[in-house]
């Protein structure tokens, strides 16, 4: 039985938009694909609005944890590496094992939610309407990988 393609998704501290992009794949496409994610300056937990605002989607991923893109570079083959993040596009390795081709290389920059102000209502605003972006582009992708 063949193994599923994994899909890094990489963010700087993989404390809010890569824990949401995986949390997301992992129920739209988790039977096809296998979803992780990681940083290259990992946060010591995951942002608690990320995890407030998924859970009003029926996805939890509190048990999710920040990791370290080097638990990965080298280690694991990588089908599909998704960043995220400016700051994560510029010093990410641009030669990952797996990635056969260049288009597999994905760029996808979303505002980093947690550099919102405000209270906590207008900065959980700020949290879903990134999340939904996420995921509105993750079912595009899907589409496309569909459609072959």
């Amino acid at each position: 039985m063949s193994k599923k393609p994994k899909v890094l998704f990489l963010c700087t501290g993989n404390a809010a938009r890569s824990q949401m992009a995986e949390g997301l794949l992992r129920t739209m496409a988790g039977e096809r694909f296998e979803a992780l994610s990681a940083g290259n300056d990992p946060a010591s937990s995951i942002h608690s609005m990320a995890v407030k605002v998924m859970l009003e989607k029926g996805i939890d991923i509190s048990t999710q944890h920040p990791k370290d893109l080097s638990l990965f570079l080298g280690k694991e083959f990588i089908n599909y590496l998704v960043v995220l993040c400016n700051k994560t596009h510029e010093t990410c390795p641009r030669i990952w094992p797996g990635l056969l081709v260049e288009e597999n290389r994905l760029y996808w920059p979303f505002d980093d939610p947690a550099a919102a102000e405000g209270n906590e209502e207008e900065r959980a605003e700020v949290f879903r309407a990134i999340r939904d972006e996420i995921e509105q582009k993750l079912a595009e992708w899907i589409a496309h990988i569909d459609a072959g």
